[in-house]
């Protein structure tokens, strides 16, 4: 069992940044992905960023340049940091963990951006 625990999101202004973080406790194997996924009102929910336990990293095209997602291994935690936010990132972001066989979520945190 993997328990996964999200920084609180907020509400921030068009062209601010925010940081979330996702610590990750529990049956942690040494080859996983952590990453960030988002789901706004009526939309499915999509991919944002994740990141390898190597460090590789892959980015939605809608966030390249603007989030970069990065992550502590010893402390087993994943963050998220988001500038030049734009309206249409506002969703609940929800952190995850894959594994070699199970896959975790966190509980969601919500992102708001005022335009």
């Amino acid at each position: 069992q993997v328990r996964l625990v999200e920084s609180r999101g907020g509400l921030v202004q068009a062209g601010g940044s925010l940081r979330l973080s996702c610590a990750a406790s529990g049956s942690i194997g040494s080859i996983n992905v952590m990453g960030w996924y988002r789901q706004a009102p009526g939309k499915q929910r999509e991919l944002v960023a994740s990141i390898t336990s190597g460090g590789n990293t892959n980015y939605d095209d809608s966030v390249k340049g603007r989030f970069t997602i990065s992550r502590d291994n010893a402390k087993n935690t994943v963050y998220l940091q988001m500038n030049s936010l734009k309206p249409e990132d506002t969703a609940v972001y929800y952190c995850n963990y894959r594994g070699s066989y199970h896959n975790y979520w966190g509980q969601g945190t919500q992102v708001t951006v005022s335009s």
